[in-house]
């Protein structure tokens, strides 16, 4: 049975896209930029891009993105009193809401400072973490929709999907490869080949599918990281997992796109490492819906089971999985060990292209009091 309620980030915090600081952190307001969402009533999926250009024009603005497959809508450069006249004109705009930064959270590590990846591999070893929710078995032939900071599309390790993929960052439109390293190690611990090399993910050998909405810094904004799940609306198919290692503030058009895409694609969302109640975040805020039942949300324990110290937590959470010390693949063909939620939520999605999701025993000392069941094959 699904807890609903409210829920965490993962590994994400924030960096800007088109203006602002230049340290910009998760959930700053990005200056004037906007997502503004349409009534789904009175503009259907064939009038979204019309109608967005008609209302931004109008306006003196510019239309960004554009969302047709989740919910219906555009992001917009603009000032805050074009938005505000712009609205007014237009009743067929619901909401429009002021664009965020968003981005990867600090990797928390317990034996000093991760890898910088690089360099090959002699042998294939199987991660502790894989090895304790009895993955290793083959998903050839199943598919993963990576949002996060794109996929190094030449690592031996990984069967890649290019032409599927697709990239959202502000001036890098279309760019899928993992500048960062993030997307790639997310990438190796659902699907690594079985293949005498490297490592071995959860479902060996699964194809897995670059949606790039951060940068090299592993930042991005809300607007971008919405047309990346508007794509996964569009092309996902019945039995895909998407993964979401990332988070920030509650925002309702970012949730609104995860629980639309949700109907197809099952959804594994990090709930944080800020050692808080999860239902303060999104997307994993998403899980709180009552229709939430393919979203599953996140949080991470060490080796010994037992809960660790930086997981977000709450009863918004489904599922604990190995989220410390986790080796996987990594940017330039190479491999590398960190910790997280990230890390933690890669796991459970490769248990979702498995199938069932067996839940065998509880994370003991969960914060919330409400221990989390361990995810396993």
């Amino acid at each position: 049975m699904k807890k609903k309620l409210v829920a965490t980030l993962a590994c994400t915090t924030a960096a800007l896209l088109m203006a602002g600081p230049a340290l910009a952190k998760t959930g700053d307001v990005i200056p004037n930029s906007y997502i503004c969402v349409f009534n789904k009533k009175a503009v259907n999926r064939g009038a979204v891009q019309s109608e967005a250009n008609r209302a931004a024009n109008a306006a003196g603005g510019q239309v960004g993105h554009v969302y047709k497959y989740t919910i219906h809508g555009f992001s917009t450069h603009m000032s805050a009193q074009a938005v505000t006249q712009m609205k007014a004109r237009n009743p067929s705009i619901s909401y429009c809401e002021p664009d965020r930064v968003i981005e990867l959270s600090p990797i928390q590590a317990t034996k000093g400072k991760p890898g910088s990846g690089g360099g090959g591999s002699t042998g294939q070893t199987t991660p502790w973490g894989v090895t304790r929710v009895k993955g290793g078995v083959s998903g050839v032939g199943k598919r993963a929709w990576i949002i996060d900071t794109g996929i190094d599309a030449t690592h031996p390790d990984l069967t890649v999907n290019t032409s599927l993929g697709n990239g959202f960052v502000t001036r890098e439109a279309g760019l899928t490869d993992d500048l960062n390293g993030h997307g790639t190690h997310v990438a190796g611990t659902i699907g690594a080949k079985d293949n005498s090399i490297g490592v071995i993910g959860v479902a060996a050998g699964a194809t897995v599918i670059p949606v790039r909405v951060l940068d090299r810094r592993g930042s991005g904004s809300y607007a971008g990281v919405i047309a990346g799940v508007d794509w996964v609306g569009q092309n996902g198919q019945a039995g895909d997992v998407a993964n979401m290692s990332l988070g920030g503030p509650v925002d309702s058009a970012l949730d609104s796109a995860v629980l639309a895409a949700s109907s197809v694609v099952k959804f594994a969302i990090a709930a944080g490492n800020s050692g808080d109640d999860a239902s303060n975040y999104s997307p994993a805020h998403a899980g709180a819906d009552p229709a939430a039942t393919n979203i599953y949300v996140v949080s991470a324990f060490q080796q010994t089971d037992t809960w660790v110290y930086f997981s977000n937590y709450g009863s918004i959470v489904d599922y604990s999985e190995p989220g410390v010390n986790i080796e996987s693949t990594w940017k330039g063909d190479g491999y590398n060990t960190i910790s997280g939620t990230s890390m933690a939520t890669p796991h459970l999605a490769g248990l979702l292209l498995l199938g069932a999701v067996n839940a065998p025993k509880d994370v003991i000392g969960d914060p919330d009091g409400n221990p989390d069941p361990i995810g396993e094959h």
